[in-house]
């Protein structure tokens, strides 16, 4: 670590791929408060250089990595595990994903997690809260994005109900407003498009109820600084919403002159997040709005900060999980303890040292049984199709694919194919993590405590070797026949098992 990272461990850091502008916050933990000390922010307009088939064209392409890469040197003096970086919708469309993402890992001098929409919204919402006085009142929070729209009904910290959109400032604009011209007609268009889209979703959130609405993130506030500027209003209401519409029609196009305020980045796009807000406005039949300081960058610097401090939000969807698949958590805890056991003798040699891998396996014996809760014939996979496709707060696409392919990986046949699918540096390292998962889970079938003897475990090149007490295989014949087959079953894998 060099002196410049090892005098700031109180830095953190997050930064935010998003489809229209690419941010990054760089704060300072000071009294239990977190203290803004940096923001950078570039219009990178990425969903804006993706095709019909998800193509990104070079020039945004490249535009993203050299803004990474400016990135990339303010967080030379921020320790590793205080980065967080994120992508959303955008680069959750994009087609090659994993190239795109390799040179911008590299530029950035960090990882970068692709998270869903509905993790979207949950850290938008902690965002928000975090930025507002404290409110009993149940609150519905919007934020719309570049190619989304995140909607949160929660109350204090904790979001009720998730839901992600598919439709933002970037994509209503291009889809409604081609070349930036404005007519009245093209605003009921985009409107129609967002209520179509906000259909499926209207009476649920709108029998949750609320106090509050809060707005967050570039277009509301843009709306916002708008309505205040041309009506004096400090919140954003239908009757404002409406002034700029049909300001915006007269013009026929952004006229930045009439728009007091209006950054030139943001003034190409705002038409489309417009209509998408006014849509909002006359479903929900919102009075009046508020606007946050916070949103997601908040949010993942609050989230990044509460895993930190041992407050994962990843912990609490794992044991969420656990309840709602009725898993036997006494033999979870035993499977677990077995794992980490076996991690601690091989992380070393098999470079499995890093907190992710620790995590990941401690997750994946917790839960390497909710299939039971379906079908106990294959319930691997039935687990591994759970944890792959359930909304899971906390977790981004790559890791909840990781712990997915370690729970089909856990029991008897290997599938090559499902380890293929992750990052090729993870490889080598999940089928090492599996190997470990299914020695715990094997030397655990008897569900009886203490039932262990010592053993002793090494590895040789990609061989894990388990050395049992004498005689203590022959007293347990059930073992000694699961140890062979498990032989046979690792052969289709890089590693193999050798016992004695």
């Amino acid at each position: 670590m060099t002196k410049l990272v090892a005098e700031n461990r109180d830095l953190i850091a997050a930064v935010d791929l998003g489809s229209n502008s690419f941010h990054m916050v760089v704060a300072r933990l000071s009294n239990d408060q977190l203290v803004v000390v940096d923001r950078l922010r570039e219009m990178v307009r990425l969903g804006g250089g993706l095709d019909e088939s998800g193509r990104l064209s070079k020039e945004v392409s490249d535009n993203a990595i050299e803004c990474l890469a400016r990135f990339g040197q303010r967080l030379a003096e921020v320790p590793p595990e205080n980065v967080r970086a994120v992508g959303t919708n955008a680069l959750r469309r994009v087609r090659g994903r994993r190239e795109f993402l390799q040179q911008a890992e590299k530029a950035l001098g960090h990882s970068i997690q692709v998270i869903s929409g509905i993790e979207e919204a949950r850290l938008v919402y902690l965002g928000a809260a975090r930025s507002l006085p404290p409110d009993s009142q149940r609150r519905l929070v919007m934020d719309i994005g570049g190619g989304s729209t995140e909607l949160i009904v929660g109350e204090g910290l904790e979001p009720i109900a998730l839901e992600s959109l598919h439709m933002g400032c970037v994509s209503m604009t291009q889809r409604f407003f081609p070349g930036g011209e404005i007519t009245e007609q093209a605003f009921r268009q985009a409107e129609l498009a967002a209520s179509l889209e906000l259909r499926p979703i209207k009476n649920t959130f709108r029998h949750m109820g609320w106090g509050n609405v809060v707005g967050a993130s570039g277009t509301i506030r843009a709306v916002g600084k708008l309505v205040q500027e041309l009506r004096g209003e400090s919140e954003i209401t239908p009757a404002g919403l409406e002034a700029l519409r049909s300001m915006m029609i007269e013009d026929g196009e952004i006229n930045r002159e009439h728009l007091p305020g209006l950054s030139q980045e943001r003034g190409p796009v705002l038409v489309g997040g417009l209509a998408v807000l006014n849509q909002l406005f006359r479903t929900f039949g919102i009075q009046k709005m508020q606007v946050a300081e916070g949103a997601l960058r908040e949010g993942l610097l609050h989230d990044l900060l509460g895993r930190l401090s041992r407050e994962d939000a990843r912990e609490l969807s794992t044991r969420t999980m656990q309840m709602r698949y009725n898993v036997d958590r006494l033999q979870a805890e035993r499977v677990e303890a077995t794992a980490l056991d076996l991690l601690e003798a091989v992380a070393v040699p098999w470079d499995l040292g890093s907190t992710l891998a620790r995590k990941v396996l401690s997750w994946a014996a917790r839960l390497h049984e909710i299939g039971l809760d379906i079908a106990h014939s294959k319930y691997q996979k039935h687990g591994a199709y759970l944890l792959e496709h359930a909304d899971m707060p906390g977790f981004p696409k790559d890791e909840q694919y990781l712990l997915s392919c370690l729970v089909c990986n856990h029991r008897r046949k290997v599938y090559e194919d499902t380890v293929k699918r992750l990052p090729k540096t993870w490889h080598l390292k999940t089928w090492r993590l599996i190997t470990v998962l299914r020695l715990a889970v094997l030397l655990n079938r008897s569900r009886a405590p203490n039932d262990l003897p010592f053993m002793e475990v090494s590895v040789s090149g990609e061989t894990l070797r388990v050395r049992f007490p004498e005689g203590w295989m022959e007293q347990h014949p059930l073992t000694l026949a699961d140890l062979r087959q498990e032989e046979n079953f690792l052969r289709k894998s890089p590693t193999s098992l050798q016992f004695s």
